[in-house]
């Protein structure tokens, strides 16, 4: 079964990194920050998710498919990946921690995720997803 959910989502390496935040925090422009070092979209502001093989997997929804709100420029389209599994969880929040030694855990469709929250007003979130990736993401 697949369930709607409000994130974006790429893959890099074929693993899916997915972003929530709220309206306005940056997901899609982290997104496309991505996309432009190598990374594939899978979903923008709304994918599917479902489990498979006891893994989360992130699915572009098939309204929104290929599509990415650019700020400024509106939707543009992109190529988009048929999904991936989720391996890490990314928040953007004002409130995220100067540090982080250990990722929370975040459980979305019934399955448990690395969770770490990003502070999204810094000019280099990309590199910082990225490494977060790296660091805590599942394989």
């Amino acid at each position: 079964m697949r369930i709607a959910h409000q994130a974006t989502a790429v893959a890099i390496g074929g693993r899916a990194l997915l972003i929530e935040g709220a309206p306005g925090a940056g997901k899609s422009s982290l997104a496309l920050a991505l996309i432009d070092r190598g990374a594939r979209l899978i979903g923008d502001d709304s994918v599917l998710l479902e489990v498979a093989g006891g893994r989360l997997i992130a699915r572009p929804h098939p309204e929104t498919r290929g599509l990415l709100e650019v700020r400024n420029l509106g939707l543009l389209e992109f190529p988009a990946i048929d999904g991936a599994p989720a391996s890490l969880l990314v928040t953007l929040a004002a409130e995220a921690p100067r540090y982080v030694e250990q990722a929370e855990t975040a459980v979305r469709g019934g399955i448990a995720l690395p969770h770490v929250r990003l502070w999204a007003e810094t000019p280099v979130l990309h590199l910082r997803a990225e490494l977060a990736l790296q660091r805590f993401g599942r394989d």
